[in-house]
């Protein structure tokens, strides 16, 4: 029984195509040359910070957000950057009687604009509310507390195997990997993306179907 299901933010919900591609701008480097080598280091398994140290040695994500805050350029995204079956799908797990919540490695600043969005969600928040991050078993504890049952009764998508997928299996979650963005486009087809899923999807828009079926215990 899936009684709640809980979605990452980049690349789940949201589109960050424009948000990386302005993080290219600030570096001055060609958008094309940046997303290259963005997926180089992914396909190599290293952290994706690791990017801006090709760029920029030295590069600290957190202060040149500020840096970029200051000078008028914050992160920003809005309604036309989530991705097209977000809505239609959160309102379907609800008015089907889950719980939705969003929770995924973002700043204050971006659960600000998660809520500002209106979304069809029962919770929102962020790493940086909580001061703790994927893939942290901490981060997904906090998921479970604040969903209205047992881990084991909780559904979690995202993009990622590091960061999303092997750490939500691991507290005892239900898991959905979503195939959209570069994390998952480069992992799709290894054994592991294949074998620890419980779930693997191309659209939210699956989602409801499956989670009805799973609990009806056809699966």
């Amino acid at each position: 029984m899936i009684r709640a299901v809980a979605f990452d933010v980049g690349e789940c919900l949201v589109d960050e195509t424009r948000e990386y591609g302005t993080w290219a701008d600030w570096l001055g480097v060609p958008r094309h040359t940046f997303a290259a080598m963005f997926g180089a280091v992914i396909a190599q398994g290293r952290d994706y910070r690791e990017t801006f140290q090709v760029f920029r040695p030295g590069f600290d994500l957190y202060e040149e957000r500020e840096k970029r805050a200051q000078a008028g350029q914050p992160e920003h995204f809005d309604d036309s950057d989530l991705y097209a079956d977000v809505r239609p799908t959160l309102t379907a797990l609800r008015d089907a009687g889950l719980w939705v919540g969003i929770a995924g490695n973002q700043t204050v600043r971006a659960g600000r604009i998660l809520r500002s969005l209106d979304l069809p969600a029962d919770f929102i928040a962020t790493s940086d509310d909580w001061g703790v991050s994927k893939p942290d078993p901490a981060f997904f504890s906090h998921v479970a507390d604040a969903a209205p049952c047992s881990a084991e009764e909780i559904l979690y998508v995202g993009d990622r195997m590091d960061n999303d997928i092997r750490p939500a299996a691991k507290v005892g979650m239900k898991t959905a990997l979503i195939r959209r963005g570069p994390w998952a486009t480069i992992q799709w087809d290894t054994p592991d993306a294949v074998e620890t899923p419980t779930f693997r999807v191309h659209s939210l828009a699956e989602l409801p179907e499956l989670v009805a079926s799973l609990s009806a215990g056809e699966r």
